[in-house]
Order: structure tokens, then C-alpha cells, then sequence
């Protein structure tokens, strides 16, 4: 596609992460000029290769963030801490007082656009069976007094949207799900070990569908909305590819790296349970890796409610263009070439979801 002549420069935060490299490249198919802010000694070679302008500089360094700002008339700001585990003052500095930076800084430079990344899990952590939750859901429900991620998502979008109220900056919020694809180095690696080594079960039954969605669906629904005048001022859930289930996920990972069926489950009454007693050891102990499972992550893996991304596709028009059947066999045929130089002789198995 051509280089528009609508929209000018996009900055983008968290260009080496996993939903920021989407983004990036979803600028880049449209022609569109991007900038990535990069923190200090961060892999840049897959940037480069994008033609991207790199500008050095972290969340809290102002300077840097005026540099990245200056001339820009879009900023998707997917930086954050990621994880469920860690101090709550890393959640503050990076999520909280981040956001307050790349606001004050795009504000200052006048930026048309501020397009926040949030979650859905900004929304608490809600569930019941048969529960479906649109945008009208307030946020910040059931939080458990170590809800350090979804709490600081929370008070993130509040920083964003005062700016957007007092007129500083126009702002557009999206809230994605569990995110999956390439260049995911957190999930799948631990996912793919534990499928291998049978040590994977199912959180609850299985029968629960997952929002799940692929990181550069997530990032052509960013681009929509942040280019769209009818998404000022507005938030959107985009955390769903279709319908999957908890075991129709693991199953499609395990039949696309030639592993048997994931079967063995555990009471989700019961695996809440024991992340609580592990979060409280964990946090007694000040342990710095993460417990075997927290409550978030049981959550996320066993809830029996769905979050709806209907507003988006009604509004923008926006629709996955990579399925589960397409995109999680690619994803894990991408972490084997990448991490371990296997390289298939024939097709990794499609997805049964």
C-alpha cells in the first residue's frame, strides 16, 4: 500500500514487545512512517529491518520522550510492565507514571491521536457462566489485593483519559485479551515445555472459551481505530478471533508440535487455592520469579464469562483476518524455527479449536 497522505509520523512505545512489533508492522504494510521508542541495550536488528527510526529512551526520561513526540501525529502507546508478578512500585513507574510521561510529552507536542493499549483484564477479575461483557462493564471489579497488573491497567487508562476530558490530547483506547503470535517470548515457550512434558492440564473442565487473540489482529484493529475521527473519545474491546476453547487451545499447540491431547484437569476452585497460597508464600518470601501459578493467571485459563469485541467490528468495521485454525499452527511453527532451528519438512498440524 502507499504512503498516505493523511496520516504523517506514528510513534510507537513497546516496539520490541510482542503487540508493539504488530503494530509496527501493520503501520509498515499501509506505507505508513513510524518511530519506535527503545529502551537502552534492546534488540533493535528487527526494527531495522522495518525501517523504522529509532529513538533511545525509556518512560521515565522525559527528554527522550519529548524527542520521540516531536513531528509525530499518532502515538500508540503499548509500553508497560508485563507479567502478574513483581513490586508494585515497578507496575507505578512503568504502567502508571509511563502513561503520565507519553501523555505529558504527546500532549506537548500536539499530537492528533494518543492510542492506548489497556486490557480486558482492566475490567477486574469478573466471571460467571454465561456472563458476556461489552465496554459498558466498569473497570476494576473483584480485584484481589495483589492484582498489581490489572490494577495498574486501571489506573493507566484513568491518566489517559483525564488527558482526553481536559482537552490535552485525543485519546482512543483499546482492550485486548491474551495475546498470542510471533515474537511472543513470554507464554508459548512455557506453554510448549509443559505440553511436552506432560505436565500441562486443563483449569477446570476445558469447555470454557478463551479470549484469545493474535497479536496482529490486535494491531490492525489499533491502526483502525487510531486513524478513525468516530473512535475519538472511545474504548474498544478487541480480544476475541472466534470461538476457541480452554483445551481447544492447548490441543491445537500440543497436535501442532506432534504431542498427544491435553486431558489431566484440576478443579478450578482448586488451582485458585493453591495460587493463593503460593502468592502468599511468594510475597512472605519476596520471591522474584513468579509462583508456579497466581490467581490471575488461573483466572485467565479457567473464567467462564467472555468479553464481546462486537463494538469494534459494528463502529470500525474491524474483523480477524488470522484465524485459530491459520495462526496457531504459525506461531508455534515460528518459536521452533526460532528458538530451537527446527525447521519442518511439511505443514505443522492445522488448529482443532
Amino acid at each position: 500500500m502507499g504512503a498516505s497522505t493523511e496520516i504523517g509520523l506514528n510513534l510507537v512505545t513497546g516496539g520490541t514487545g510482542l503487540l508493539g512489533s504488530h503494530i509496527v508492522e501493520q503501520l509498515r504494510r499501509r506505507g505508513r512512517a513510524v518511530r519506535a521508542l527503545v529502551r537502552p541495550g534492546s534488540d533493535t536488528s528487527w526494527l531495522e529491518s522495518q525501517r523504522v527510526e529509532i529513538v533511545r529512551g525509556d518512560l521515565d526520561d522525559a527528554a527522550s520522550l519529548r524527542r520521540a513526540c516531536d513531528g509525530v501525529e499518532v502515538v500508540y502507546h503499548a509500553a508497560a510492565r508485563v507479567g502478574d508478578w513483581g513490586p508494585w512500585s515497578d507496575f507505578v513507574r512503568v504502567s502508571i507514571d509511563g502513561t503520565r510521561n507519553v501523555v505529558d510529552a504527546a500532549a506537548a507536542a500536539r499530537v492528533k491521536r494518543l492510542l492506548h493499549i489497556s486490557s480486558i483484564s482492566a475490567y477486574g477479575h469478573v466471571d460467571g457462566a454465561g456472563l458476556v461483557l461489552d465496554e459498558s462493564a466498569p473497570l476494576g471489579r473483584n480485584l484481589a489485593k495483589w492484582s498489581y497488573y490489572s490494577r495498574a491497567k486501571v489506573e493507566a487508562e484513568g491518566v489517559a483519559w483525564a488527558a482526553h476530558q481536559a482537552g490535552r490530547v485525543a485519546v482512543t483506547v483499546i482492550r485486548p485479551s491474551w495475546l498470542y503470535g510471533p515474537r511472543d517470548r513470554a507464554t508459548l515457550q512455557r506453554m510448549i515445555a509443559a505440553i511436552r512434558a506432560r505436565k500441562s492440564k486443563l483449569v477446570g473442565d476445558g469447555t470454557n472459551r478463551l479470549n484469545l487473540t493474535h497479536a496482529a489482529n490486535v494491531a490492525e484493529g489499533a491502526v483502525l481505530a487510531a486513524e478513525s475521527d468516530k473512535a475519538r473519545g472511545e474504548a474498544y474491546n478487541c480480544c476475541s478471533d472466534g470461538v476457541i476453547t480452554q483445551a481447544g487451545y492447548l490441543n491445537a499447540i500440543a497436535a501442532a508440535i506432534g504431542e498427544r491431547p491435553v486431558t489431566a484437569s484440576v478443579p478450578y476452585g482448586v488451582v485458585k487455592g493453591l495460587a493463593f497460597g503460593l502468592e502468599v508464600m511468594g510475597h512472605a518470601l519476596h520471591w522474584k520469579k513468579p509462583p508456579l501459578v497466581t490467581r490471575y493467571s488461573a483466572w485467565l485459563m479457567g473464567r467462564r464469562c467472555f468479553f464481546t469485541c462486537d463494538k469494534i467490528a459494528r463502529e470500525l468495521g474491524w474483523r480477524p483476518t488470522i484465524s485459530y485454525e491459520e495462526g496457531i499452527p504459525a506461531a508455534v511453527e515460528w518459536y521452533l524455527r526460532t528458538h530451537e532451528r527446527f525447521v519442518p519438512t511439511a505443514p505443522l498440524a492445522a488448529a482443532r479449536v
